[in-house]
């Protein structure tokens, strides 16, 4: 209706205006992102020893470029140059003998570990969640092609993939910024499989894909919807239906994340 319509609008422009913004942004073409996809695929495919042999796809790369990194070394350098080339022990030494540095070492690997494990939690956390957006596809996918006639279920599966798209477009609306763009990624996908009509469209374009999850929001209503409609004209049961609601609520909490 008009007026959630611009309620809608509203919430977008909201989004828009509490998004942090750290540096100009900038969207990879669709190119750019296959590159970047088959790039990732290639390093799951690696075996973790030896690390040594790859530059690309690790922290080498990074650590090379670090000011900080260098500095540290050439301090140590220089310190393990000069004390080679006295003959004698520094008062620094000793002074350093009477403190305790193994406990200073020991506090600051714990957090490094810490920090390691977090973030490998995260990774992990993310990835199922990606894992189980698609999961919840197919369950949908899979339920659909049995039971619903082929122009019901395609509209739904086309629906619910629309969907999946549009909620990597919408990530760069929690403020960390997102490769994906509505151009370059959800027009490419949606020409390619025809997962959107023009009429369609036109019914979303008052969202503004790049900057919000309201459109995947959309998208996912318009599922219920479908499931409603396939379950009023009898396609499939009340047991049935429910499955496919409670998989499309599902792939909306995967997709939040």
């Amino acid at each position: 209706t008009p007026r959630m319509n611009l309620l809608a609008i509203g919430r977008d422009s909201f989004r828009i205006n509490g998004v942090i913004k750290k540096r100009k942004e900038t969207r990879l073409t669709f190119e750019e992102l296959q590159s970047i996809e088959k790039h990732r695929r290639d390093i799951l495919l690696r075996d973790e020893l030896p690390f040594w042999l790859f530059w690309t796809g690790t922290c080498f790369k990074e650590i090379s470029k670090d000011l900080l990194v260098w500095l540290t070394l050439a301090i140590y350098s220089g310190i393990r140059i000069y004390a080679n080339s006295v003959d004698y022990t520094p008062d620094s030494v000793y002074l350093l003998e009477k403190t305790n540095i193994g406990a200073l070492g020991g506090f600051i690997s714990f957090f490094l570990v810490l920090f390691v494990n977090q973030t490998n939690d995260r990774f992990l956390e993310m990835y199922g969640f990606s894992k189980a957006c698609s999961a919840r596809i197919q369950d949908v996918a899979g339920l659909a092609r049995t039971q619903l006639p082929p122009e019901v279920g395609d509209k739904l599966v086309r629906h619910f993939n629309a969907a999946h798209i549009a909620g990597y477009v919408g990530l760069n609306g929690i403020g960390q910024g997102s490769p994906y763009s509505k151009t370059y990624f959800f027009d490419v996908y949606n020409k390619q499989y025809n997962l959107l009509t023009q009429e369609e469209m036109k019914m979303i374009e008052h969202h503004d894909m790049d900057q919000s999850s309201l459109c995947m929001e959309e998208l996912c209503t318009w599922c219920h919807d479908d499931v409603a409609e396939a379950h009023k004209a009898g396609h499939i049961d009340s047991y049935q239906a429910q499955f496919m609601y409670d998989r499309i609520l599902a792939f909306c909490d995967a997709m939040d994340g």
